[in-house]
Formats: structure tokens, C-alpha cells, sequence
């Protein structure tokens, strides 16, 4: 199955017209034609049906026929903030891939040792929507803008909050814990880890020191691995 993405239809919508990009892709690369069937979602748990009525690869236009709302496929709220990557193409692989594997809101936090503290979030949320077709999720990702670590951990969450860090203190595994809330905050630093002022003020902050196995784990596989761990502990 194809899907598509389209942020503006609602329940109500009867017709949709898509844009040049999208209508090009499914008359040139698709080769669709009238009365031909597509699949669609607002990437807010809702798949609509549509049949082409104007096979025009510059304004393609479909006739709504179906209306489904599709429950999320894990029931919990995961949230990962992570420092981003001194190469983009890495933050943007886990981007990809926790995606495809399932999760809600990721935010880029600029910690002490970031060495990159711009983040193209358009981007990110391109890609995102590249990984959230390809996968077939109906729900897409929340990507917040840039924040400094400070700032973030001041901000109120109820749920379970982690950080993961590499230093010489009483840490959790996480595959071993126990009970987990709806709602799950991770977060996982630069590639000089968070600093150890960081690393307390998130305990003053309650969240909870915890490892991701006894290898040390580039941010981008530290963050994928903290989402598979929750992936499979929910399954």
C-alpha cells in the first residue's frame, strides 16, 4: 500500500486536491488513473480512501469515499530528548528509524558538550514523514525545536523522566525496570555525554539515572536502543 500525508483533511473533507509534488508521483511514478484508489492520512491516527477523479500530474484531485480512525499500535506516549549529532546524517538516521519503530515527540536539546547547536527541523520532520509512510503509521511524530538542556528538564512532565549517561554512579538497567507510566521522557546526551552538573541537576529534577547495556553507545544507538527497549517491554 501506498499512504500519503496530508496534514489538512478532516472527518469532514469530501475532496482533496494534492500538491504538484505529490500529483506527480502518483500520475508520472504510479502511473494512477481515473477511478483509480488511494490511501491517505492527516498523520493524526485517521486513513481515508480516496478515488482519483482528475488523474492531472499537476493538481491531482480524489473523491473521499472512506473514512477510518486506526488505534495507535503501542499504548504509551514516548517522548526521547537528544543532543544532536555532530553529523546530521546520524540525528536524521534516528530520526528514521524511531519512526519506523514507533514513537510520539522527540525535542533536540543543546547540552554543555554539544558541539552542534543548530538543528534544521524542517528537515527532520521532512524525514519523519518520509519514515511514517514507508512504515505505514498513521500517527506523526512531534518534533519540537532546539532547547537548551536547562531549560527543558524546568519543564513540567508526569510520567516516567530518564536520563541515560555513562558516568561512575548508581545507575538502572532499563530493560530491568519493573513498571512503566503512559507517559515515558528519555534523555540521551552529546557525544561527550552529559556533564556531571547536568547529570545532577536532572536528579534534583527526579528523573531517573539509568544504562543502556554495558557497551558505549554512539547518541544515535543509545537513543534507537532506548526506543527498542520500550518498544519490546510494551509488546
Amino acid at each position: 500500500m501506498q499512504l500519503f500525508f496530508n496534514p489538512e483533511i478532516t472527518e469532514e473533507t469530501t475532496e482533496i486536491i494534492f500538491n504538484k509534488e505529490e500529483s506527480r508521483h502518483i500520475v508520472k511514478v504510479l502511473r494512477k488513473e481515473s477511478g483509480d484508489e488511494v490511501v491517505i492520512t492527516n498523520g493524526k491516527g485517521i486513513v481515508f480512501t480516496a478515488i482519483i477523479t482528475i488523474p492531472s500530474d499537476k493538481k491531482c484531485v480524489a473523491k473521499i469515499t472512506t473514512t477510518e480512525k486506526k488505534p495507535k499500535e503501542w499504548n504509551y506516549h514516548l517522548h526521547v530528548a537528544i543532543a544532536p549529532t555532530k553529523n546530521m546524517d546520524r540525528l536524521e538516521w534516528f530520526v528514521e528509524k524511531a519512526t519506523e519503530i514507533g514513537i510520539d515527540e522527540i525535542t533536540p536539546i543543546i547540552c554543555h558538550n554539544s558541539e552542534r547547536k543548530v538543528v534544521k527541523i524542517d528537515r527532520l520532520h521532512k524525514i519523519m514523514l518520509a519514515a511514517m509512510k514507508q512504515s505505514l503509521k498513521f500517527n506523526a511524530v512531534k518534533i519540537n525545536p532546539v532547547i537548551k538542556f536547562s531549560e527543558f528538564i524546568d519543564q513540567e512532565f508526569s510520567g516516567n523522566k530518564f536520563i541515560a549517561h555513562c558516568h561512575d554512579s548508581e545507575k538502572k538497567s532499563l530493560k530491568n525496570i519493573d513498571k512503566f507510566s503512559s507517559e515515558i521522557l528519555i534523555l540521551i546526551g552529546p557525544e561527550g555525554d552529559f556533564s556531571e552538573q547536568e547529570v545532577a541537576l536532572a536528579n534534583t529534577s527526579t528523573f531517573t539515572p539509568i544504562s543502556l547495556g554495558n557497551s558505549r553507545l554512539r547518541t544515535e544507538t543509545a537513543a534507537l536502543t532506548a526506543v527498542q527497549h520500550i518498544s519490546f517491554l510494551h509488546y
